[in-house]
């Protein structure tokens, strides 16, 4: 791995087709040791900087910070984040797996789950806070870790095919309604959740549609995660506002597009 190019992906037509009939899938080692060590610094300067492009969901206290210390578009205030929010070979991996005939960028965040009293991140899906018209976008996030995660520190947990369930509402994290209730059959067999441990260094890939949870962190250490929006091209905008669309000059109908949605890997090239 520590050899591997920029643009080289790690994934193999078995990536592709468990992705495309799940809705999630596992890619160990996408960053070298090398990478790893430098990834956290930037996303640990990058978390605790006081910036003025990039947002902070909540304030330290507050009762979304106990359930994630999020902050979105760090590659706006740190120029080493932008290395990896657009790295080539993260959006050449999103291309493969989604099968789009190019990807752009949409928005990174940093997700800490804070220790001590960390609440669990409830089961939902991502399109619907997306201020997009598409039900099956295909757009996607890379949650990629930078700690060993298991059930003790916030690993991640996705319902295998429930991408395949369409946009349903979407889910108020601080008074979280069960998901599985909009879903007739939502807790059969098939649709059995699956827990994904991963070592640092390691990643899922996840379907905006993909019903996806995370563990609370009972651990004395923050859980650190860079999260990456990708998108294929050609996603139109519905004209709702949304905290990296608004100010941008997007008209509703139109494509996502512009300096901060940049074309990041393209089938052609």
């Amino acid at each position: 791995m520590t050899n591997m190019t920029q643009t080289q992906s790690p994934i193999t037509q078995e990536h592709i087709d468990f992705y495309q009939e799940n809705g999630f899938v596992q890619v160990d080692n996408m960053l070298s040791p090398e990478e790893l060590a430098e990834l956290r610094e930037y996303l640990e300067e990058a978390m605790q900087t006081e910036g003025d492009l990039s947002q902070s969901t909540d304030k330290k206290g507050g009762l979304y910070y106990r359930v994630l210390n999020q902050k979105v578009n760090l590659w706006r205030d740190h120029a080493g984040m932008g290395k990896y929010s657009f790295h080539p070979r993260f959006a050449a991996s999103a291309l493969a797996l989604t099968g789009a005939s190019g990807i752009r960028f949409f928005h990174d965040h940093g997700l800490w789950k804070m220790p001590g009293d960390s609440k669990a991140t409830p089961w939902h899906q991502d399109t619907p806070y997306w201020p997009i018209n598409e039900a099956q976008a295909g757009m996607m996030s890379l949650w990629l870790t930078l700690d060993d995660v298991n059930e003790d520190n916030g690993c991640m947990a996705f319902v295998p095919k429930s991408h395949k369930l369409g946009k349903l509402t979407g889910i108020d994290f601080l008074n979280p309604q069960n998901i599985f209730d909009y879903v007739d059959g939502g807790q059969s067999e098939e649709h059995k959740p699956v827990i994904v441990p991963l070592k640092a260094g390691s990643c899922t890939f996840h379907n905006g549609l993909t019903f996806h949870y995370a563990h609370s962190n009972v651990t004395d250490k923050p859980r650190r995660v860079l999260a990456i929006i990708f998108m294929p091209d050609g996603v139109t905008f519905n004209g709702k506002s949304h905290p990296v669309t608004d100010g941008c000059g997007l008209q509703a109908g139109e494509p996502i597009k512009g300096p901060l949605f940049p074309l990041l890997a393209n089938a052609d090239a």
